[in-house]
């Protein structure tokens, strides 16, 4: 068990160290589309990159989610082929959103040991989820 201060640090110490082996300007929050992200996530149980949708309106989550939805097809076959459509998916802080991913599990952000394999996994999906998203973006967006 880490203290949460040695947690922050190890957390910190992963994504200086992602950032240095994979140096990189992602997309991620520079979506253009508003309450639309691409997101990396490593917890103490998964590795995961997503496309969030994270809207306050309901209406603007659901329109979102079926633009994804009716590309799956296209997104499987052509990019992950493991990806998870997730329209009510449940954050850590109970907060619902969508979320369009593919996971990595067994991995711990605390376990070093993982951390090769995770940051690859990362790398390769996010590259995927990215190009996906630039090719498909005018679709998603109107």
């Amino acid at each position: 068990m880490f203290s949460k201060e040695e947690s922050k640090k190890i957390r910190q110490e992963f994504w200086t160290t992602f950032g240095s082996n994979y140096p990189r300007k992602w997309l991620l929050y520079n979506t253009k589309i508003k309450d639309v992200t691409l997101k990396f996530t490593f917890t103490t149980k998964i590795a995961q990159v997503s496309i969030d949708i994270e809207p306050h309106d309901e209406v603007i989550r659901a329109y979102y989610f079926d633009k994804l939805l009716s590309l799956k097809n296209i997104l499987k076959e052509e990019y992950i082929s493991d990806i998870i459509f997730n329209e009510l998916y449940e954050l850590e802080n109970h907060k619902i959103i969508s979320r369009v991913y593919t996971e990595l599990p067994n991995v711990s952000i605390h376990n070093r040991n993982t951390w090769e394999d995770t940051m690859i996994f990362l790398n390769n999906q996010m590259d995927k989820l990215e190009s996906f998203f630039l090719e498909y973006k005018d679709f998603i967006e109107n």
